[in-house]
């Protein structure tokens, strides 16, 4: 069994022409590093994909602050207009590729992260707050997937 953790960036700068390079507020940094200590204590993630568009690096930099990943990637297919049965496609060939790697983190943005959800696991589409992560249990034998909860910054102990 294979633990998928899928996480929305933290709070951004408001919106923007070039929506590529928001940044994180304060308060997102302080999202992406409580998340990434509380990642840390309970789920140990190994394997990272993350969007290219700032706002979810500096996420991923804020939880990596506490983690220890040996795969990294930056993947295309997870921004906010990307197919989520690409996205969940591509995760599901990492995860066969590199089987090593027991935990997989995805940085990425609404409405994808919700819709990634639904896609590994039919049914479960749940609203992210920001720094949110959703904490998916994954078969890799038959590929099939239970959605088991999410949590907010808000409500995680550190």
């Amino acid at each position: 069994m294979k633990t998928i953790l899928i996480m929305r960036h933290g709070e951004a700068t408001p919106m923007q022409a070039d929506d590529t390079t928001r940044n994180l507020t304060l308060v997102g940094q302080q999202q992406a590093e409580k998340m990434g200590m509380w990642l840390q204590a309970t789920h140990k993630p190994t394997a990272l994909l993350v969007s290219p568009y700032v706002r979810a690096q500096q996420t991923a930099t804020g939880v990596k602050k506490h983690n220890a990943f040996t795969f990294e990637e930056t993947c295309t297919d997870i921004t906010p207009d990307g197919n989520p049965q690409i996205a969940a496609d591509y995760l599901e060939t990492l995860i066969a590729m590199h089987p090593e790697c027991d935990t997989w983190l995805v940085v990425a943005h609404m409405p994808i992260v919700s819709y990634l959800v639904d896609q590994l696991s039919q049914g479960n589409m749940p609203i992210f707050n920001t720094g949110g992560v959703a904490v998916i249990s994954y078969d890799d034998t038959t590929q099939k997937s239970q959605y088991l909860s999410i949590h907010a910054p808000a409500s995680v102990p550190v």
